[in-house]
């Protein structure tokens, strides 16, 4: 399987325990959604498949995964750090009415005095909130994506329109 194939998941962040367990981060999303009975993990710049045994999933983004033929500390060690992937007949469906802050990479951003921003480049996901990244004259422009600066989202035309407190592009030029 190719990179095209397939969709990015996380990362294997560490061992656990003797035996070859192994903790996944996801980063993708709708982890809770995702089929984990196998796995690719990318190897020398190849995916190599991997059987999953056992897995949990916990709430804090993270499962334990017991893997077909990794039974020591040592074969675990080894996979650590490794990006995860499934292939795209496995990407979970969404409501098409199921917009999310992360949908708005991409969108162009408007401010009310500014005028146009530029598009989003990224948004993060912080504990405390979303933020926007977005190239404006040349700098890197990060804001917050919450009730008080969002005027408005035009899905349709891929819009949103925002009002910046006083000062904020300044921090960034």
């Amino acid at each position: 399987m190719d990179l095209i194939d397939s969709f990015y998941i996380g990362y294997i962040s560490k061992t656990r325990g003797l035996k070859g367990e192994i903790q996944l981060f996801f980063e993708f999303e709708d982890y809770q959604a995702l089929e984990l009975d196998t796995l690719f993990l990318e190897i020398d710049r190849k995916l190599v498949p991997f059987f999953v045994n056992s897995v949990k999933v916990l709430s804090n983004r993270t499962a334990y995964l017991s893997l077909e033929d990794v039974n020591h500390i040592d074969q675990a060690q080894a996979l650590v750090r490794k990006k995860v992937y499934l292939p795209n007949s496995k990407l979970p469906v969404r409501d098409p009415d199921d917009f999310r802050m992360t949908d708005l990479k991409g969108f162009q951003v408007f401010d009310k005095t500014l005028g146009e921003l530029g598009t989003i480049v990224e948004v993060y996901e912080y504990p405390q909130q979303h933020v926007a990244s977005v190239m404006y004259k040349g700098n890197e422009l990060m804001f917050p994506l919450n009730d008080e600066l969002i005027v408005s989202i035009d899905q349709g035309k891929n819009r949103l329109d925002v009002d910046l407190p006083e000062g904020l592009a300044d921090v960034y030029s």
